[in-house]
Formats: structure tokens, C-alpha cells, sequence
């Protein structure tokens, strides 16, 4: 179903750069962070808004490894569609972009921040909205 996905141009450098400065290993984990980072705002995005597709591509082997199902199936919980609609492609890549653009601000804000620190803020802002309910 879906073969690759390409960032925006101007991800290419934040791509490469948070996974520099952060110290992340291959390119495709703070992809991988992005998008799920993106999803967890609880906000649907507009596809009439996305933007080109001149950046890094990633294959989908690549960027989901092992675990495409379960992205997909957030990104389908997420818009409430269908694991075989059409605009599945097109949600992730905009919220890969997202989830990009959001952690290049915190970190410049931050620039002292281990993503693992990012990560378990996340992770415990998540759990006490749960715990909230």
C-alpha cells in the first residue's frame, strides 16, 4: 500500500539535523518520533495544507520497520478511516512534517533537552491525561 514517504523540503535539514544534535542513530527514528509525537496532539491536520514532497524519502520499510500496522492503524483511529483509504500516505507524511517542525521548536527552545527527556515528558503528560479521565 504505501511505498515511501517524502518530508518537505525544509524537513530534509531538520531531519538531519535533529538527528545529529540529538545523537538518534539512523534518520528514520526521529521520523518514527515525529509522526507519533504529531498524533498525540489529538488534532486532525488538513490535507489541503500539506506541503511538497521534496525532502528525505523514506521507504515504508524503512521508516515503520516492523510496526506498519500499528501506525496505520493510529493514523486510521486518528481521521477514523479505513486501513485502505486513500489519503493514508498523505496523513503521515503531514504528520511526519508536524511532528518535525514541533521538535525543531522545542529544541531550539531547549537546546539542552535529551530526546529521551522529550520522550518521557510525552509519555507522562499521556499518562496523566489518561488518569485524568
Amino acid at each position: 500500500m504505501i511505498k515511501s514517504i517524502k518530508t518537505t523540503e525544509s524537513n530534509r535539514a531538520v531531519v538531519a539535523e535533529l538527528t545529529r544534535k540529538l545523537n538518534m542513530g539512523p534518520e528514520n527514528i526521529i521520523a518514527r518520533i515525529a509522526l507519533a509525537y504529531s498524533l498525540s496532539l489529538n488534532r486532525n491536520l488538513n490535507l489541503n495544507t500539506m506541503g511538497d514532497s521534496k525532502g528525505k524519502e523514506y521507504s515504508s520499510k524503512v521508516l515503520f520497520g516492523d510496526y506498519q500496522d500499528i501506525y496505520l492503524a493510529m493514523i486510521c483511529q486518528r481521521y477514523e478511516i479505513n486501513v485502505m483509504h486513500f489519503d493514508i500516505p498523505r496523513y503521515i507524511k503531514m504528520h511526519i512534517d508536524d511532528g518535525l517542525e514541533l521538535i525543531s521548536k522545542v529544541h531550539e527552545d531547549n537546546p539542552n533537552l535529551a530526546i529521551f527527556d522529550f520522550i518521557l515528558e510525552l509519555v507522562e503528560k499521556g499518562l496523566f491525561a489518561l488518569n485524568s479521565q
